[in-house]
C-alpha cells in the first residue's frame, strides 16, 4: 500500500474544535474519584 491509500481517520468537526486533556489526567481523576466513593461508602468502618 501506498501512502495516498492509507489516510488518517478524520474527526469529526464538532470534535476538532474540543480541547482534551492529556489520557494521564483522566486516570488521576478517575482514581481519586473511586478513593473518594470508597472513603463515602466504608466511612464507619473506616472511622
Amino acid at each position: 500500500m501506498s501512502d495516498k491509500d492509507q489516510k488518517k481517520p478524520e474527526i469529526p468537526q464538532r470534535m476538532s474544535r474540543i480541547a482534551w486533556p492529556n489520557a494521564k489526567y483522566g486516570l488521576f481523576l478517575a482514581i481519586i474519584i473511586i478513593i473518594l466513593f470508597l472513603l463515602i461508602s466504608y466511612r464507619h468502618l473506616i472511622f
